[in-house]
This record gives C-alpha cells, structure tokens and sequence, in this order.
C-alpha cells in the first residue's frame, strides 16, 4: 500500500510540476523515476547492437530486425511526441530553444559513442543541411502560425516519400502503402480539425518547407542504410547550434529552464534519433515516416494526462484512424 501511495505522491509532483514547472523545480526531477530500468535498457542495448550491424541474408532474423526496428520506431514517436509538453515549460525563445536543444543532444551523443569520426559524403552533408532545416524550420512556423497547422503541415512529409521514393531509393510501392499514406493524412486532418487555423499565410508557408525538409531527411537517412546514417544526424545537430547561436545571449538561467533543456535534448533529440537511425536500416522509407505520424497523435495524450486537457471527438477520430492504419498496414505486411 505504501508503494501505492508513493506513486500516486509522484503522479501528482509531475502533474504539479508540468502546470507550473517554474513553482516547484525539484517536482520536475521526479520525471527521472518515469526513465526505464536497467533490465530494459540491456535489452534496448542488444537490440541497439544487432540492427546496427551489417546486413543481414537470414530471412527469419531479418523479420526480428522489422519488428525490432518498428518497435523502435514507435519509442523514437513517443518521445518525439513528450516536446510540447517540455516546451510549454522553458522560457526561452524558440530558436534559442532549439539550438540548446541540440547542443545538450550533441554532448549526450559524444557521451555515447566516446568518439566521433564523421564519414563524409554527399549524401551525409545533404542529409544534414536538411536536418537543420526540418528542426530549424518546424520552430520558426510554430511561431509564425499555430501549432496545429505547424505540426499538420509538417506531417505532409508522407507525400514526398511516396513521390521520390521510388525514384531516388528505387523502393517501390505497393498500393496498401499509397492507401495507409491517404489514411494516415486524412486522420489527421481529422484529429486537428478543431484547431486549424486559416491565418499565418507565412508560417503555413515554412511549415510546408519543414514537410518537405522531413520527407527528405528520411529519404537521406534511408539511403545511408549500408553506412552510418548517425552522421547526419550529428552532423545536422552541430549545424543547428551554428546557426542558432547568435540567440544564446538571452538566457534565462533559471533551473527549471536548464533541466527542461537537459531532458529535451537528450530523451527527445538524441536518444530517438539513436532509436530511428537504427531503426531505418531495416525498414522501408514510407514505414519509416508513416509510424512517426503516430508523434502529434501522442502528443495531446501527455497533454491529458500531465495537464488534464481533454481531446475534442475529432480529435479522438483521428487518432484511432491514423493508429488503426498503421497497425492493419503492419498487419498486412506479415501476412504478404
């Protein structure tokens, strides 16, 4: 009973802390008892190992890897997903935010790899400009608009895989991807449907860029499948400090902010694009981009149950129908 009540103790801190996470600093230390076991951690770490090694020709290990690397993915959505919760939080601007962001995300992935020898090529430079400008650019429209039409627009991301996949992959389609990627949008159109907006022409604009900038990361990231698509990524990390530094000299220096940063940058910056970039080895382009449309979808649910906030019923439509078609494509792919 005693163990009951030291949760829901906890349960209560977080919530307290992600309504005001400036009243109370120590609450929002309580989010490290939410981190996962060492049990788990070995077993994300083996998993880690084998979808990171070479390719493989065993047909039976090869569908362990799918499934490793589509459970991956669903974890590098969820955390993904924990960012609006954080940012409502931290003080800062959002550029400021999210060069902070990165630099914590660089210094965790220098930590976890000890040393760091980028492998330069084409295809890695290109995939980190593009890296850059998927996170630089999503901030500047959800400032520029709402963060509805930010997060909906970014999310068009599918449309340009299925268009340039084929071509620049030569990964071809099969009609229950085109039919999923039809679905999955008009989900969420359906889950934000009530908070769209038509104002903000300009950051409905850079939002546009930012879809197109993220269905070419992946398409990046995918076609270093037989290198290290974990160059880029830290690459592109580097790239974003660069370009957002010049917004460091307005910091807020309050503890809150600092933690808020910390845990960002490492838990929704640095560990899911481990996750994803191993991940990415072992699925197609368009299962790499449909799985993490499941990130808005999750978003409003820490919302919930941190803040209380209740989705509306569209909202509610449109998450079981974009969750619904990922799970029956990933269905149907088992039983091809």
């Amino acid at each position: 009973m005693s163990q009951v009540c030291l949760y829901d103790d906890n349960i209560n801190n977080l919530k307290a802390a992600f309504k005001d996470p400036l009243a109370s600093e120590q609450n929002i230390l309580t989010l490290f008892t939410y981190l996962p076991s060492p049990s788990i951690s070995i077993t994300i770490g083996s998993w880690l190992s084998r979808l990171t090694s070479g390719p493989m020709t065993d047909v039976k290990q090869m569908n362990n890897n799918h499934f490793r690397a589509f459970l991956f993915l669903l974890l590098a959505a969820a955390l993904w997903s924990m960012g609006g919760v954080f940012i409502k939080g931290i003080t800062w601007s959002p550029l400021t935010l999210a060069g902070m962001r990165s630099l914590i995300a660089v210094l965790g992935l220098l930590l976890w790899r000890r040393t760091w020898r980028v492998r330069f090529s084409r295809i890695m430079v290109m995939g980190a400009v593009v890296y850059a400008a998927t996170l630089i650019s999503f901030v500047t429209a959800t400032k520029l608009t709402t963060a509805a039409n930010a997060i909906l627009l970014q999310y068009t991301a599918p449309v340009y895989v299925v268009l340039f996949g084929a071509w620049f992959l030569g990964e071809h389609l099969q009609r229950r991807d085109i039919v999923t990627t039809i679905v999955v949008l008009l989900g969420m159109g359906l889950f934000f449907l009530d908070q769209l907006s038509a104002s903000g022409f300009l950051g409905n604009l850079v939002a546009i860029f930012s879809g197109l900038c993220f269905g070419w990361l992946v398409l990046l990231l995918r076609k270093q499948k037989d290198a290290n698509p974990m160059d880029t990524v830290f690459l592109g990390n580097l790239l974003v400090v660069l370009l957002t530094c010049p917004f460091f000299g307005s910091l807020d220096l309050k503890a809150a902010n600092w933690i808020g940063i910390t845990i960002m940058g490492l838990l929704q910056i640095a560990l899911p694009y481990i996750l994803y970039t191993a991940a990415i080895r072992h699925v197609r382009a368009i299962e790499a981009i449909l799985v993490p449309t499941l990130e808005p979808i999750l978003n409003p649910v820490w919302v919930f149950l941190f803040l209380g906030e209740t989705p509306g019923f569209y909202a509610l439509l449109g998450g079981l129908v974009v969750v619904g078609s990922i799970l029956v494509h990933q269905m149907k792919r088992k039983a091809a």
